[in-house]
């Protein structure tokens, strides 16, 4: 099972809908005049998230029944959203498909729609779903279900054709989601908040629990969506300013309201699943060279080094921390974009997304978190990654941030410096105990004069470090041999620079257990 099914059974708090039905009631019964409609907002959901923090988290129950019981998970997709009931309708451009509860989908939302600045909630209703023959020859049970809350939403629009309505974001699970940009498709996930990921206490899981998705007024191809987080830590208020496209932009906004001091919790979290790549194929009998979401997690630090740290499927949960103050941006990346590179005519790997965070503040001091999860398969999401401030945020305070969430093949405003383009590594042939490493950088920035290259282990040993030129490949390759001697852990480190020290090309990092 994926980890992102051991969430925390949920149904929606009703605070927030029994408000904003009382204020749509009120103002639709105003007779004569009617008064200009105060606008619904992000402060209004910080309100809301703010009075949730004063009261005692209650873990919400709730039951599947009728038709919705017991589904797997081809019952579950034969479940789908009539098109005729799309409350946007095609409004500026975009389409609202309704996610109904089922299979591992229990935790109901409240989903509203805001109309000329009023929300109106959209209940859940079966009749606005269509139940396969295939997988219900007796046909569905609609009249018993009760209200369940639908479990989540998608959102379309003409992202890859004219004409064609594709599916580009989707919200459901806990505070996950999902967006893909032109020519790409669903890989690596987005959340709202982690807390205490890789914890021995074990994770907690906050819910989405409210949403309202503001109908466009215009054709600037931007959808709004405001969101309510609650968890027994943590409440927050989201507002996710999205603009599909060959770069699909979330522009985010969160306030959170802490119940307890937060500490061990990860901003702008991503997940992802990395099982083996050519580095490292542990254990593994399959015919593909390569399989996952993300092969490295790349950073633009504070101050101005570019750093990526390849990715690896480790036999024991590892963390990693990479210090630093005021963050320019990092992301999960799926840098390989070649279909050769994975050999998978179902899953195209080589399609999946990259995901890349740009805080639009000063984050001050704190650490890029990467959490690496032993895994068997490619069905399980295993890797982490968020910020982490140093101070934790305490409690009956508001914490504010703001950051852009970009989902493409590969990260826009990339620094002019070499990337790396592959990494190899296997047993040495000049001694069983060592361990040979093959990591090539991008050639064509490089003129007649090489650079030097820098090589650096935390334990351990770096034997035979030299740099080949290869001009038909177009890659620079650094190969060395590393020797662990009694070290069960170390931390590699390679970057190119000039005579001076200088760095011309992003410094390579990854991990080596025993």
């Amino acid at each position: 099972m994926k980890r992102r099914q051991f969430l925390n059974a949920a149904s929606a708090l009703a605070v927030g809908g029994q408000m904003v039905a009382t204020k749509a009631q009120a103002q639709g019964t105003v007779e004569g005049p009617s008064p200009e409609p105060d606008v619904f907002g992000f402060e209004e959901v910080a309100a809301l998230a703010a009075d949730r923090a004063t009261r005692i988290y209650k873990q919400p129950v709730a039951e599947q029944v009728g038709s919705f019981a017991d589904l797997d998970y081809d019952q579950y997709r034969a479940i789908r959203f009539r098109p005729e009931m799309d409350p946007l309708n095609g409004r500026g451009g975009f389409g609202l498909d309704l996610l109904p509860p089922g299979a591992i989908f229990y935790e109901p939302v409240n989903i509203s729609i805001v109309r000329n600045g009023v929300p109106q909630k959209l209940g859940f209703d079966p009749h606005m779903l269509e139940f396969d023959s295939s997988q219900f020859p007796d046909g569905a049970d609609l009249e018993t279900t009760g209200d369940m809350g639908w479990s989540g939403f998608r959102l379309r629009t003409m992202l890859n054709k004219p004409g064609v309505m594709d599916e580009f974001l989707v919200f459901q699970g806990a505070t996950y989601f999902r967006a893909v940009a032109r020519g790409t498709l669903y890989g690596l996930s987005g959340r709202g908040l982690a807390i205490k990921t890789g914890s021995p206490d074990g994770e907690e899981f906050p819910l989405f629990t409210d949403f309202w998705i503001h109908e466009p007024t215009d054709n600037s191809g931007t959808i709004r969506i405001h969101a309510m987080l609650d968890s027994k830590s943590v409440t927050g208020a989201y507002q996710f300013d999205v603009n599909p496209g060959a770069v699909t932009m979330m522009k985010t906004r969160v306030a959170l309201f802490p119940r307890i001091d937060l500490r061990e919790t990860g901003l702008a979290p991503l997940t992802s699943m990395f099982w083996f790549g050519p580095a490292g194929r542990r254990g593994v009998d399959d015919y593909r060279p390569a399989v996952h979401d993300s092969d490295g997690l790349q950073m633009h630090t504070g101050a101005g080094q570019a750093l990526w740290r390849s990715l690896s499927s480790p036999s024991k949960l590892q963390i990693a921390s990479f210090v630093d103050r005021n963050p320019r941006g990092f992301g999960l990346i799926q840098r390989k974009r070649d279909f050769e590179d994975y050999q998978d005519a179902e899953a195209m790997y080589h399609l999946r997304p990259s995901a890349w965070i740009e805080p639009e503040e000063a984050w001050g001091e704190g650490e890029i978190r990467l959490v690496e999860i032993p895994v068997e398969n490619e069905f399980n999401d295993n890797v982490v990654s968020y910020w982490v401030p140093k101070e934790p945020m305490a409690k009956d305070k508001r914490h504010e941030f703001h950051y852009r969430l970009s989902f493409a093949a590969l990260p826009p405003n990339d620094l002019p410096l070499a990337k790396i383009r592959q990494v190899r590594s296997g047993r040495s042939i000049n001694s069983e105990t060592m361990r040979s490493y093959i990591v090539d950088f991008d050639l064509s920035l490089f003129s007649e004069d090489m650079p030097e290259s820098k090589v650096t282990t935390s334990a351990g040993e770096i034997i035979h470090a030299y740099l080949k030129p290869l001009p038909e490949q177009q890659v620079l390759r650094l190969a060395f041999e590393y020797e662990p001697g009694n070290a069960d852990l170390a931390d590699l480190q390679a970057v190119l620079t000039n005579k001076e020290g200088v760095a011309l090309s992003e410094t390579w990092m990854a991990r080596w257990t025993a």
